[in-house]
């Protein structure tokens, strides 16, 4: 869905989003782009946090198997210095 709408720049520098933009994406704040060429506008989530969960991958390796696997590097960092 990509539609054309021509906004007006005043004086001051302050565009309005024309309202059927404001109500399909419910924002109160965008993200301005200068892209060279064009200028790029994107909704930006009132709430960021809750709009990035579940966006990473997530690890097959549980955080105690990670944490166990320091502690075992650890432990062999110090018996090389003691052997030293």
């Amino acid at each position: 869905m990509e539609r054309t709408m021509i906004a007006k720049v005043t004086t001051s520098g302050q565009v309005s989003l024309p309202a059927p933009v404001r109500k399909r994406w419910g924002t109160a704040q965008v993200v301005i782009e200068d892209e060279g060429d064009r200028v790029v506008v994107r909704p930006l989530p009132d709430d960021p946090i809750a709009a990035a969960c579940g966006s990473l991958r997530r690890s097959e390796v549980s955080s105690e198997a990670i944490r166990a696997r320091e502690r075992a590097a650890d432990a062999a960092r110090q018996r090389r210095r003691r052997s030293r």
